[in-house]
């Protein structure tokens, strides 16, 4: 009975110090200011912010921004075809992010891999978290990734499903810029 009872306040002791143990910390990604060619209000200040966003929430982003050209990218962390072509996207938003505002709706996913996915590949620009795929369903786009160009007064200039081509972001950027 003695040995039962010493067993029992040792496992209680070891059962005490494992659950206020203090868990391992989830690794941060650092706060980097979003590279934005525009002020609006639902523009995400932050690379990392990914704030919820519905269909509403984007026409009414849409209408703040206008008056700059506006590069939209759908897509997922773990989407293959949006992996391959992300850093051509991060190579043109560092060129162009000061005259075209770029933005990324990433769907179907989870925060903690989205926010891997863009410090991976050096985005510098600000995406909107799409749980439900909601917004690119709502524009008649079924996958992704998807490349959407908005002119300057909110007009759709194109759209590119599946994985864009450099030449195509080119093509469709030059078609921004006039």
């Amino acid at each position: 009975m003695r040995r039962r009872l010493l067993a029992a306040i040792c496992s209680l002791g070891l059962l005490a110090v494992a659950c206020s143990a203090t868990p391992a910390p989830t690794p941060s990604i650092p706060a980097v200011p979003a590279v934005n060619a525009t002020d609006a209000a639902l523009l995400p200040t932050e690379v990392a912010e990914l704030p919820d966003m519905d269909p509403a929430g984007f026409e009414a982003l849409l209408a703040q921004v206008r008056g700059t050209p506006m590069l939209v990218n759908v897509w997922a962390s773990w989407c293959v075809p949006c992996q391959a072509e992300a850093p051509e996207l991060a190579k043109a938003a560092e060129r162009y992010g000061s005259r075209i505002q770029f933005l990324g709706i990433d769907v179907l996913d989870n925060r903690p891999d989205a926010r891997a996915f863009t410090q991976r590949y050096g985005w510098t620009y600000p995406s909107a978290f799409d749980a439900t795929h909601a917004i690119p369903t709502s524009l008649g786009h079924g996958g992704q990734p998807v490349t959407l160009f908005y002119a300057a007064d909110g007009t759709l200039m194109g759209a590119v499903d599946g994985q864009i081509s450099a030449a195509a972001l080119a093509q469709g950027i030059r078609g921004l810029l006039g």
